[in-house]
């Protein structure tokens, strides 16, 4: 490289650092870029350009983000409008909107256009970390970079049969018996929501659907067991959160220490009303001031509490409220998840027969027992899903949590709802 060739590169290298590193968000075209990729990216190389002598790599990337709604993401989510004339631009600018937007749909791929950090505080499902940074070098370097990038979405039977059912819909055909702008909303959301989950479930784990209102413990990927499950109510303070935890032991017979909600707002004015409530009811009060149901037939977790810690203190247990199964409509909890049968479910955890779960509940002592080895379990509210023989299933979306997805999935729709909220202000 000659002298003058060496002092331009370290011109535009420094020229780009400063860009970046601009204060504190960028913006170039008028898009906004994501300061943090950018820097992450641009360290590996030494904040020199790089599109500037791949195009054809570019190009290849530019198509793939061009894409991006065979995966339910709005390509305007990456500079869509601005890749399509990228010639006009300044050249450093034109640098920072094709990493930007590459970088950036990459980790849409690998995280969900709605990253943890975007999400409701219950909802705190996501894949393990990927550094997009390095996964764009890889595909620079790849005879395919495109399909680099690609291979970040998810591979599941569901995320597939979504994607089709999207293609089938847009063509305007019916998918589960229905077509329209709803029905898409509701496959782009669930696309979305499979974006949260780990790459690579574990082979054996047990399963919760809040929006399906059922469980299913998986063995070597296989359904092995299935039970129908009361869940979280609609309000939002009681809705199931979705999280992972896992099933570590088994309680038998387990007293019940009320959380201070429930027992401030529901059982200590009944019991002021009557004096006779908590004896009636096998409740006592713990020397701490807590309120505890005592193990038996009348507690609320039943007979089985499955030991899961977690931050939310959302347990799987029995109930001694079995007809609430009949109902179809099965949002009754306050966030914790019943189970019809739990036996059942903990005989096939702890590798016994039934009859084996049958004699621990017999003694009627409050003991504990560890699995054989720790299961994985997933809360998740999957308005659209795979069923076990290969069909897509929709639920009713009763937490109403698709409609603000598929928001931030649509540029277009945040600025609305973003100009509706201002204007409801201003009155």
């Amino acid at each position: 490289m000659s002298a003058t060739a060496a002092a331009t590169a370290a011109s535009a290298s420094s020229e780009l650092r400063e860009l970046i590193e601009s204060a504190p968000k960028p913006l170039v075209a008028g898009e906004r870029l994501n300061v943090e990729l950018l820097r992450r990216f641009y360290a590996r190389h030494g904040f020199a350009p790089v599109w500037t002598t791949r195009q054809g790599q570019a190009e290849s990337l530019i198509n793939a983000v061009l894409r991006a709604d065979d995966h339910g993401l709005s390509p305007e989510l990456f500079h869509a409008d601005v890749l399509r004339s990228t010639a006009t631009l300044p050249t450093l600018d034109r640098e920072l909107v094709l990493s930007d937007a590459f970088l950036s749909y990459a980790d849409a791929l690998a995280r969900g256009a709605m990253p943890i950090e975007r999400r409701r505080d219950d909802e705190v499902l996501t894949p393990g970390p990927v550094d997009v940074a390095a996964v764009l070098d890889a595909a620079i370097a790849s005879p395919d970079p495109a399909a680099v990038i690609e291979a970040l979405a998810p591979t599941t039977p569901t995320y597939r049969l979504l994607r089709q059912a999207l293609h089938d819909a847009r063509a305007g055909l019916p998918v589960g018996g229905k077509a329209g702008a709803t029905r898409l909303r509701e496959i782009e959301a669930n696309l979305e929501r499979e974006r949260w989950l780990p790459r690579r479930l574990p082979a054996d784990r047990v399963w919760v659907n809040a929006a399906d209102e059922r469980v299913v413990m998986y063995r070597d990927d296989r359904p092995v067991f299935s039970s129908k499950v009361v869940v979280g109510q609609t309000e939002r303070r009681h809705q199931s959160p979705e999280f992972q935890a896992s099933i570590e032991g088994i309680w038998f017979n387990p007293p019940w220490t009320i959380p201070d909600e429930i027992a401030v707002n529901e059982i200590l004015p009944k019991a002021k009303q009557d004096p006779n409530y908590l004896a009636q009811h096998g409740m006592i009060m713990l020397p701490n001031g807590e309120l505890q149901q005592l193990a038996g037939a009348k507690s609320g977790l039943g007979l089985l509490l499955f030991d899961m810690r977690n931050r939310f203190d959302v347990y799987l247990h029995d109930t001694p409220s079995k007809d609430l199964f009949r109902r179809d409509d099965r949002h009754v909890s306050h966030g914790c998840i019943r189970v019809e049968d739990p036996q059942a479910l903990a005989a096939v955890l702890m590798q016994q027969p039934v009859e084996a779960i049958h004699e621990a509940i017999a003694t009627s002592g409050t003991i504990r027992k560890d699995l054989p080895k720790p299961v994985p379990v997933f809360v998740v509210y999957e308005t659209a899903f795979a069923d076990a023989d290969g069909h897509l299933q929709f639920r009713p979306d009763a937490y109403g949590r698709d409609a603000e997805i598929w928001q931030s999935l649509n540029p277009k729709q945040q600025r609305l709802a973003h100009l509706e909220a201002s204007n409801q202000r201003g009155h």
